[in-house]
């Protein structure tokens, strides 16, 4: 392999001519305590991170950071800390979805902006990683990604908590009257005990996972708990072997190869990933110039079943047991028949190379094929006339009565709406209805919010309902769980058919033929159509103006239209004068 010589460093651009520019440069670095040895001629390595003060699943990144800058300077580079917006996912509101993109294009600009040759991204809750990888793969410079690593198991009276999931299980009962006020509390305190992200198959573990199986992380990097000793380490190496892809000039455009992309989807299934996969992998692909799309996803999940015994999916383990178990390595080396060995990775190696020798530990944790926890993938594609453009649903997760069902839709307009009914003891609805959420999408949300896992009326769970079939436009956390039907495209709000879904009309599902459908006639549709009024847009100023008038549909990655690949040539360098 050709190495790059220092004059051919990009921060060359920056620090090494003899003009009155580049005099400003140094001398401005010089102004800071540096000295010309320190970053001239040598790689300047930018570290994005998503720290603040109300990021708890990257509350460790204020000390992972200097161990990244340890591992550059080890290799004799020059690392630079570029502060990142941060979207801590039960903090920001109404949707950090709402501002991945944002995060995608600051990510971008930071790199492309500033005199740097290399980035590691330091991220890991739920919309950190495909943000920071949106952006990075748009810039075009090696990077490496840092996974925040998920937090420690959960405990509450001996029991092993999952986040989320089983804030949503309790929940229930405590609705139900069957916990105490102080069974709660107790909950709410033994839930999240130590830094990092979900230690359930949630959406942050998914995409870390993807990253990894795609190969932008250092192998077996996702799979380490935040708290671990290992994580430090790992971060050191992060910062040792982005010096090195600098030279070898190792970027993004190698690596994310439409058949890395398709390991990453088949790894998803084996995970029991998170729905949200779908969204953020279709929108990283496209950046990368590939068309990946829902028939990719329906394919695999075809082929490859759910191994990994994870919660929501599995019935017992978490994170920091699949990490005993033999981690992401071993899973991949499990389903290796699924996957394209030869994809390169950030270590300079393929996909096969790195899988050398990796074992499992636990057959329970991490299943061979042929007793897998699920024997499709954990996700299914359905499309019909209530959905033309696709739906997901997360069967591995659900009652399995519910793979096909009819039955009465009972619709709320607004997620307020719903809140104020769903509590009712007059409600009218039995546990064979299908609720309906719209106008929660992309656009109607703003930000198509996590409101798809929708709650069971208080009335049929104290009849001991606990899942029922549910529709929406909406996302739902991967941690969650239970019959709902994701990411109806189009959405409601820009006048897709859930928008013309009356309650009473009966709706079927059939998961196994991938079908949905409302039983209302093509002539009864096009009358409703004709009387449907578009809703007013969201926002008329800002961000959210931006957004509204940019942002694609679920099936198409939410992305913004002008940042797709597809729709305009790389941005140029910087000039400097």
């Amino acid at each position: 392999m050709t190495r790059k010589s220092p004059d051919a460093l990009r921060s060359a651009r920056w620090f090494a001519p003899d003009d009155l520019r580049s005099f400003g440069h140094r001398s401005r670095m010089m102004q800071m305590g540096y000295g010309p040895q320190d970053f001239v001629g040598r790689p300047v390595i930018a570290i994005l991170n998503t720290w603040s003060d109300l990021a708890q699943c990257h509350a460790h990144f204020k000390h992972r950071v200097e161990d990244v800058k340890r591992g550059v300077l080890q290799a004799g580079g020059f690392p630079v800390e570029l502060p990142a917006l941060s979207l801590s996912e039960s903090a920001v509101k109404p949707t950090t979805m709402l501002y991945r993109n944002l995060l995608a294009i600051e990510a971008e600009e930071l790199i492309r902006s500033h005199p740097v040759d290399g980035v590691v991204l330091m991220g890991g809750c739920d919309k950190t990683t495909p943000g920071l990888l949106l952006g990075a793969t748009s810039a075009g410079l090696p990077t490496i990604f840092m996974p925040a690593g998920p937090m420690l198991r959960g405990n509450w009276k001996g029991r092993v908590l999952g986040s989320g999931s089983d804030a949503w299980k309790y929940w229930d009962e405590r609705r139900a009257g069957t916990i105490s006020d102080d069974d709660w509390l107790a909950v709410e305190g033994g839930i999240a005990r130590s830094y990092g992200t979900c230690m359930t198959m949630g959406t942050a573990s998914t995409m870390t996972a993807i990253a990894e199986a795609i190969g932008m992380t250092l192998p077996g990097a996702s799979s380490i708990p935040a708290a671990d000793a290992n994580h430090i380490r790992m971060a050191a190496e992060c910062g040792r072997r982005i010096v090195e892809m600098v030279w070898e000039d190792l970027v993004p455009a190698r690596i994310q190869t439409r058949a890395a992309f398709l390991n990453g989807i088949a790894v998803a299934m084996a995970m029991g990933c998170s729905t949200n996969a779908i969204i953020h992998v279709i929108a990283q692909a496209r950046r990368a110039g590939h068309d990946i799309g829902l028939d990719d996803f329906e394919r695999a999940s075809r082929t490859v079943p759910v191994l990994a015994n994870v919660r929501p999916s599995g019935e017992r383990y978490l994170m920091e047991d699949f990490y005993y178990a033999g981690g992401l390595r071993a899973l991949m080396a499990q389903m290796a028949d699924h996957l394209d060995l030869s994809c390169l990775t950030v270590s300079g190696r393929t996909l096969g190379e790195t899988l050398a020798g990796a074992e499992v530990y636990d057959a329970d944790v991490i299943r061979p094929l042929d007793n897998p926890v699920y024997r499709e993938g954990a996700l299914a594609v359905l499309r019909g006339n209530l959905a033309p453009d696709g739906c997901v649903i997360k069967p591995s997760a659900c009652e399995q009565r519910f793979l096909r069902h009819s039955g009465p839709a009972l619709v709320f307009d607004d997620y307020p709406a719903m809140k104020q009914a769903i509590d009712r003891d007059d409600l009218d609805v039995t546990p064979d209805h299908v609720l309906v959420l719209r106008n929660a999408g992309p656009q109607g949300g703003p930000g198509m919010p996590e409101w798809g896992m929708l709650p069971i009326p208080k009335k049929l769970l104290r009849a001991g309902v606990r899942d029922m079939v549910r529709i929406s436009d909406a996302r739902m956390s991967g941690t969650s769980y239970g019959a709902c039907i994701l990411h109806v495209a189009p959405e409601s709000f820009v006048g897709g058919p859930l928008a013309l879904l009356r309650t009473g009309d009966v709706v079927t599902i059939d998961v196994p033929a991938r079908r949905i459908d409302m039983d209302v006639s093509e002539e009864e549709l096009a009358a409703r159509r004709a009387a449907w009024t578009k809703p007013p847009a969201r926002y008329e100023r800002g961000y959210g103006y931006m957004f509204t008038r940019h942002i694609r549909q679920a099936n198409e990655g939410c992305d913004f239209d002008y940042l797709e690949t597809a729709f305009g040539r790389p941005v140029d360098e910087p000039v400097i004068f």
